[in-house]
This record gives C-alpha cells, structure tokens and sequence, in this order.
C-alpha cells in the first residue's frame, strides 16, 4: 500500500525552526522526519524512520557479507565493567550515570566494547570458536556539552559497532581489513561522499585506527591530504623532527630588555629594530619559542600544569592537545594558576633564567617542559628571560636548554609538508561517519578474555571495533543532498521510490494518481501518494520539493490528453509522457 499524504503523521513547516543552524537540520525538522525533544534529543516520525531503516538494511547486508552476526545490547549497564577498564573514570562528564533504586551505579552506554567482551567471555572459551564478528544497532548516550547541528552532535544516537575476537594479530588484521571493505561498500552503496583518514584512537585504545570522513564545510573535523595520498585527520598528523644541527661557533645566548613586549608580535617588532641578526634578515615569528602554559585536569580531579615551547608562528591546535594529553582535559592556565606558581613570568616565560634552568631537566619550577618535534638541539631562538621585560636571544637547544619530552600539539597548516614525504599538505573539513579500530588486546586483557590455543595454554583474544554513526548518516546524507527547494535523497535512502501528486480537483485525477500508484507498487517500487483534497498544487509541490523523493509524477492537467509530467528532482528535468508509459520511463 502507498503511503498517503491524506493519512501521513506529517507536518511540514513553511519556516526554519529557530533553533536549526545547519541546513540538514533545517530541512529535517521542516519536512517531518524529526522533532526536538530535548537539546540533542530527537523524536523519529515516518518518514525519518523510513530512511533510517534503509540505512540499516544497507548495514545489514554489509555486514552479513563480512561474516558479522547481529547482536543486541541493553543501554543500560552496569558500572563495575567500566570501571575494570577505566573508562567509568576516563569518560568523566561525557557519561550520563545514575542509581537505582538499591544506590547501584548504572549508565546509558556511550559505546559496547566492554559488554561484547563479557558476553564472548561467558560463551567460548577456545581458539576453535575464533575467529568471530559480531556487531548491533543500538543507542547510544553521551552527554555532551555543546549538542549542536541536529543529527549531527546529539546526546543520543544510533550506531552501529561491530567487534572482531581472533587469537593472533595476523587474524586481527585480516577482520580489520573485511571490515573496512565493507565500509566502503555501504558508503557507496548509501551515496556517501567519504575519505579515509589515519586517526587517533583516543579513549579507546588500540593500535591501528582509521576514520571515514564525508567531506562537508561544516564538518567538525579538520583533515589532510597530500596529492602523493596521504590523509589524515589533523589530531593524527605526526610532524616529522627536523634533524639536529651542531651547536659549536653558534653566537652565545644574550639577555636584552625588551619592554611593552608580552606578544610574539610586539617581540619580532622589538628585535628588528634594536637587534641585529649576524646573516643580515629580518627576526620573525618563526625564530621565536613561545611558550604555552596549560592546566590539566585528570579524570580524578587533580590538576597539574604543563609548559609546551613551540615555534612563535604557530598557535596552540586544542583537538591536538586533548590528544597529546588525554585523558586530562586542557585548558589555557588561569591567572590563579601563575599565582601559584611565581617562577613563571607570564609574558616573559622561558627555560632559563640567569644562565640556570627554570624549565625542563634540573626544573627550579617543578613543572614539566615540553617541546615542540621542530626544536632540536642546534636551533637557536628568541624566547622569555624569565624576568618581566626581558627576553633571550640566540639560546640554542642542547646547548643553553633541555626539555623533558615532545608535545606535538601545534596547529598544522596548509603547506606543511606530509609526515610520509608525499608532498605539501592541504587542508579540509570533514564530518565523521565511521571509524576502524586495532583494538588489540586492552579489554580482552581487563576482563580477563581468554581462550585454549591449540597447545592447550591460555592465551589472550585479540579485538577490533568498527563503528558507524547510524542516525548522522540520515544528517550526513541531508546536508549533501539539497537545494533551496528541500531534500533530494540518493534513491538508495528515499523513503519511497516514486512520489505521486494528485494536482487537480477532478475524481478523475485522484482515481488515476490511484491507479498508477497501484502500478508502480505492483512492480515493486515503494511510493507516497499524496491524495490530499482541499490542498492547492501549490502548496503539494512545495511539499514534494521539500520532502525529497527524487522521482515525481504529477497527475494534473496533462491527464486531459491522456498525459502525466515526470520530475526528477536531481536534474529538475520535467516533461510528459503517456500515461500508460510512466512506470517504463520512471525505469
């Protein structure tokens, strides 16, 4: 049976709701296939539920072809196999927790790495049981801070996570690879525009890691991709250290006043006008060490501080801080901060002070050092004294300072070359749709998953995890299929095959609409009728643009010579055919 507009739960909106920002959650919310329950909570109608379980099905099948058997998991869970990971503490804020009844610990499940473990543990127990994939479609709960863009950041969601047990890491790497084909052939099969980038696993862990972007304007993840292929996402990009210079005949480190100079900006100005360089060019930003002071705050609450020297030309990138010190959250140090740390000269910070080291190896400070991959020893800078109003010029790493580590946390920039030497990186914005994992054996070895080898030892289970943001999709697929009219889903997703409108107020056309509806189901395609009387053309086309079945066929004032007009909202092509050939033209 059609799905008749006459009878539809629907109501379109003719205005963007206030609340929208992005266009998919603009066209979504004003064409009826969601509602705002709560901020970055939605309620699915029809017509949303029909595209859904299309993408689903395409999921489905994927996953059956990858050997994959379908699960199913509560979203509600227990506390203590989050805490025998980790992740009850490491997830902080992000968690929704809550108590029953008896004060147990509970959560909503921001992901099920955990439960598959458990009940894989429960059920085999040898290498003969191995290799398996399992995976489900599921709810998901994170609290997020800022949800935002509708489907695209919410607090719940769908998703689809899969998981792979294997004895060796040679299996691993072949369920790791079956997977990630099979994200290749849903997202062609879905119409999804994607990249495949290196990635960081983050609280998850693993080795190996890969994320699938479809690029978009408003994506919230920055990517890089050189013309010779490689592509990452920027918290994965690795900036490769230049190699070390000799320090010997470099000129010795002098202390200037440099006042009214707390700025990179204001420094470069000062030193090129009282300070002249030895090979005659100007100072610039890049021959300054700025140096970042930043708190961070362990899942436990405790809070340490943390100064990072890098080249003056480049700002601090907080994605790649967040991962260079995860699981701590990172923010810019307060002015509490230095006030408990008097040995930092805010505005003037700098590793040594009076020829003595303040920061890094023989710290005076207490606090770590760090240093960004560039500055290597023989490299010689323009950085704070230490003391207000005073800064250092030609202190040489490895000569005059010492670090305690790297921390590859500067923003990376167009330009920059790729870390595997194939060539200038450029960057773009991409929206996350799926990611690939190595787990390896972090929660086998939690939760004590093990199995009988074939020499009858116990030996640990290998895993991978493979995710796919089910309902983003559904925004991924809105914001890449549009114009100023509505949606124009990929067939592969349309909540019907064919619309058919009735524009007329004769019986005659309602009673044909009827017939070639009966028709086209007959042949197996899916279509929304829309019978309504009493609703002008108007305001039916308007409907059909915004809605976004791709194949429309108007039943108007052509059914007088026998005609219909078949429109294809992709192309915006309308013309007439007869009407007893629509079903062969439509294809």
């Amino acid at each position: 049976m059609p799905i008749r507009l006459s009878s539809l739960f629907l109501r379109t909106l003719r205005e963007d709701p206030a609340e929208a920002e992005v266009a998919s959650h603009k066209l979504l919310l004003r064409a009826g296939y969601i509602r705002r329950a709560a901020p970055g909570v939605y309620t699915w109608l029809p017509l949303g539920l029909a595209v859904k379980a299309k993408i689903e099905q395409v999921v489905r099948e994927e996953m059956a072809n990858a050997g994959a058997q379908e699960v199913f998991f509560p979203a509600l869970l227990p506390r203590e196999p989050f805490e025998a990971t980790g992740r009850w503490t490491e997830y902080g804020d992000n968690l929704f927790r809550l108590q029953d009844r008896k004060k147990a610990d509970y959560l909503l499940a921001p992901t099920h790495e955990e439960m598959f473990t458990l009940l894989v543990k429960d059920l085999y127990s040898s290498y003969k049981d191995l290799p398996l994939a399992l995976y489900q479609i599921q709810n998901k709960y994170r609290d997020e801070a800022r949800p935002r863009a509708g489907l695209l950041r919410g607090r719940e969601f769908v998703m689809k996570d899969a998981y792979s047990f294997d004895v060796t890491d040679e299996g691993l790497a072949k369920a790791y690879q079956a997977q990630r084909d099979a994200y290749e052939r849903i997202f062609t099969r879905l119409g999804v525009d994607y990249v495949i980038v290196k990635a960081d696993a983050g609280a998850m862990g693993g080795s190996a890691s890969e994320e699938f972007l479809s690029p978009s304007p408003i994506g919230e993840d920055t990517f890089v991709r050189s013309a010779g292929g490689f592509a990452a996402n920027v918290e994965a990009v690795k900036t490769p250290a230049p190699a070390a210079l000799p320090t010997e005949g470099l000129p010795a480190a002098v202390v200037h006043d440099s006042p009214n100079t707390p700025t990179i900006a204001t420094l470069v100005d000062l030193a090129n006008a009282s300070v002249k360089r030895a090979d005659g060019r100007e100072w610039t930003a890049a021959d300054t060490l700025k140096n970042v002071v930043l708190a961070l705050t362990s899942p436990e609450g405790k809070r340490s501080l943390v100064v990072v020297g890098l080249p003056g030309d480049r700002e601090v990138d907080a994605k790649r801080a967040e991962v260079a010190f995860a699981p701590n959250d990172v923010e810019q140090a307060t002015e509490a901060d230095f006030a408990a740390n008097p040995g930092l000269v805010k505005g003037y910070i700098g590793p040594v002070k009076d020829g003595q080291a303040v920061l890094g190896s023989k710290s005076s400070t207490g606090i770590r050092y760090l240093l960004d991959p560039r500055v290597v020893d023989g490299t010689a800078w323009i950085t704070g004294a230490n003391v207000s109003e005073k800064h250092v010029f030609d202190l040489v790493k490895g000569r005059d300072f010492e670090a305690d580590g790297t921390a590859d946390i500067a923003e990376v920039r167009a330009g920059d070359q790729a870390p595997d030497g194939s060539g200038p990186l450029e960057l773009a914005r991409g929206i996350e749709i799926g990611h690939v994992f190595q787990l390896g054996r972090k929660y086998a070895e939690a939760l004590d998953l093990k199995v009988l080898d074939e020499n009858g030892k116990l030996v640990t289970v290998t895993m991978g995890s493979y995710g796919i943001g089910v309902t983003r999709l559904v925004a991924v697929l809105a914001e890449a299929n549009r114009d100023d009219k509505g949606l124009i889903w990929p067939a592969a997703v349309s909540p019907a095959d064919v619309y058919v409108v009735a524009a007329g107020k004769d019986e005659a056309v309602y009673e044909a609409a009827e017939k070639l509806a009966a028709e086209f189901e007959a042949a197996g395609k899916s279509v929304i009728l829309d019978d309504r009387a009493k609703v002008s053309p108007g305001v039916k086309f308007g409907d059909a643009e915004l809605i976004g079945v791709p194949q429309i066929v108007i039943v108007g004032k052509g059914l007088e010579t026998g005609e219909v007009d078949l429109w294809n909202r992709r192309t915006g092509e309308r013309r007439s055919v007869k009407v007893e050939s629509a079903l062969a033209e439509l294809g």
